[in-house]
């Protein structure tokens, strides 16, 4: 399955409720879940982003709607990023003329 990074910030909705930020990343697990997804790995962050996760998704579409949904609760804003591992991207590569 494809994999997403996704980078993502607090809203001020989400940093007022940042207590509640461990619960809210156990409802994304359901969340992925009914998107076909998997959330395989969330870090809390210091730096430009508040959180880094790692999803993997059946396909770009998937991944779209399940951000999308969890974006729209009003905690977070995400900027995402398809990512390949070391044998897609050697067959990337293999392309090159």
């Amino acid at each position: 399955m494809p994999t997403y990074i996704a980078l993502m910030n607090w809203t001020d909705q989400g940093i007022r409720n940042v207590r509640d930020t461990v619960h809210r990343r156990e409802q994304a697990d359901a969340l992925a879940q009914r998107h076909g997804a998997t959330i395989e790995q969330v870090y809390w962050t210091v730096g430009p982003y508040d959180l880094v996760t790692m999803v993997e998704a059946p396909d770009d579409e998937s991944v779209t709607a399940m951000l999308l949904e969890l974006g729209s609760a009003g905690n977070l804003r995400t900027t995402t990023l398809r990512a390949y591992d070391s044998e897609q991207m050697s067959g990337i590569l293999q392309r090159l003329g």
